[in-house]
């Protein structure tokens, strides 16, 4: 099932095709779906329905930034020069930086939107749009219907008399500050200077470089600091397969003082957590100890927010502080829907590292979770795996999890996967039954032990993505080794039931 090369119907793409939103923004193999005339259309759309959505009255100022990719800032800029001489009131970055920082740029400055030139955690031959509302947060699924209407339509009218020019700014200063309102480095600034916490960041050469050390101000080590729009041939994505060399690293440059290594995804809005140990920690360990932290240390309260894909200690934790819990599909959107409600959130979190808070922006935010995460070791004294090792004490709740991510070769592939699942659910996986099972997003099979199973297509890429939580490591790999046999074989034409399961519909 795997692609080593991309496939003809990914490159021969028609300039007239579809452009499709996805969870998070529009993303698209850069020179094939992903180019300037494609990306312009997207733009001025975009823009309109932003005017149309949240202008009302207001000056229709939008906020343009980018990351580190291939291109980003020329495309930045040619979206700038067009939303300039459509009669916007354009506020384009002189640099790049995490798509957090645009989303509080668009709510301290009043815009009506902001458009982000970012493919976040994809691998390297990516480019992509995300479109923030005047809320600060990445527009909900009416909004980017709406856009994609607009497209169909075609080139919507100017708003106003044509603009030769924009204004360049600095997203870095009140983002800094902003985050300082809720985090006040001077403990962990003493922490590290007297040796009692040792920080390190890995940024995967994307836009968090250098941002511990703006919001700390003191030198923070990192590695892969540097801008490479390749990625070093993998991906910006804070997950194990690419985090192999610096766990490595850590390991060598072992330290008697307790070690944090802070990971960000290529735009920053995704965290994990390597410890001096080379032991990596995933949001599924980081989520449980930023509630537990805020709940005790903190004067904001709310409800918990979770992911169908996150772990089952985060309900357990929230109900130890007696916070009610959501759960929402994958997709921080969705998260931040439910924080634009009207509820008071604490914080929502999902699986693959993204975690925003009720009290800041319905956006998700790994430097500020960097910070909250930074003050709970430096607050408690515990080590991330320590403190981990507590809470699982506490709530008596002890599992492993991993995800696996299956390459798809062909749209008939996914077909395929979609018509079993949806016609032959599974009611037994190994020698375990299946209680039950939900289709809140793909499909989430419960077994009879409290293990669970999902099974769902990603929304930004190509792929089909196994989720397993278990009672242990070895329980996790035996149902994803079952499951990623199952997708093979249901893709390749054989026969669609592994071994010591049962695929009928109950």
């Amino acid at each position: 099932m795997v692609a080593s090369v991309l496939r003809l119907d990914q490159v021969l793409i028609p300039e007239d095709a579809p452009i499709r939103f996805g969870t998070d923004g529009w993303r698209g193999i850069i020179g094939a779906e992903f180019t300037f005339n494609r990306l312009l259309r997207a733009a001025k759309a975009a823009a309109a329905v932003l005017h149309q959505t949240y202008g009302k009255g207001t000056t229709p100022r939008i906020i343009v930034g980018y990351d580190r990719r291939f291109l980003a800032e020329q495309l930045a800029a040619a979206v700038a020069q067009l939303l300039a001489s459509q009669g916007y009131e354009v506020w384009l970055s002189n640099c790049a930086a995490p798509t957090p920082a645009f989303s509080w740029a668009v709510k301290a400055e009043g815009a009506i939107g902001g458009l982000v030139m970012t493919a976040s955690h994809n691998p390297g031959i990516y480019a992509g749009l995300k479109v923030k509302g005047a809320f600060g947060g990445s527009v909900p699924t009416t909004v980017t219907q709406a856009i994609e209407a607009q497209l169909a339509q075609g080139d919507p009218p100017p708003v106003g008399e044509a603009k030769t020019d924009y204004q360049a700014f600095d997203p870095w200063p009140s983002y800094c500050a902003a985050l300082r309102t809720h985090v006040d480095p001077r403990p962990i600034r003493e922490a590290i200077a007297t040796g009692k916490l040792q920080v390190c960041a890995d940024v995967m050469h994307g836009v968090a470089a250098g941002g511990l050390e703006r919001l700390l101000e003191i030198p923070i080590s990192e590695f892969r600091r540097d801008r490479d729009p390749l990625f070093g041939g993998g991906a910006p994505e804070p997950i194990g397969r690419y985090l192999a060399t610096t766990q490595e690293q850590l390991r060598q440059q072992h330290s008697a003082t307790p070690t944090v290594c802070l990971v960000f995804d290529g735009d920053a809005d995704r965290l994990a957590v390597i410890d001096g140990e080379g032991v990596l920690y995933t949001a599924q360990e980081i989520i449980p100890i930023l509630i537990d932290h805020l709940a005790q240390h903190s004067s904001y309260r709310g409800a918990v927010i979770k992911s169908i894909s996150s772990s089952d200690l985060v309900a357990r934790v929230a109900a130890h502080h007696g916070l009610a819990v959501i759960e929402t599909p994958i997709g921080f959107k969705y998260i931040g829907d439910r924080m634009l409600a009207g509820e008071t959130i604490l914080l929502g979190g999902e699986e693959s590292g993204g975690i925003g808070y009720g009290h800041h922006l319905p956006e998700r935010d790994a430097l500020l979770s960097a910070l909250y995460l930074l003050q709970a070791l430096v607050t408690s004294g515990f080590s991330v795996g320590e403190y981990y090792q507590q809470l699982q004490a506490t709530t008596n709740f002890y599992s492993a999890y991993d995800r696996l991510d299956l390459t798809l070769t062909s749209s008939a592939q996914r077909q395929k996967l979609e018509t079993m699942l949806a016609e032959h659910p599974f009611t037994q996986i190994l020698d375990m039954p299946v209680s039950h099972w939900d289709t809140i997003d793909g499909y989430k099979f419960q077994l009879a032990n409290g293990s669970w199973l999902l099974i769902r297509f990603s929304g930004t890429e190509p792929l089909l993505r196994l989720y397993c939580q278990g009672k242990t490591p070895e329980e996790v790999q035996r149902i994803l080794e079952w499951a990623n046999q199952w997708a093979v074989s249901v893709a390749n034409n054989a026969s669609s039931t592994p071994a010591g399961s049962s695929a009928t519909a109950g």
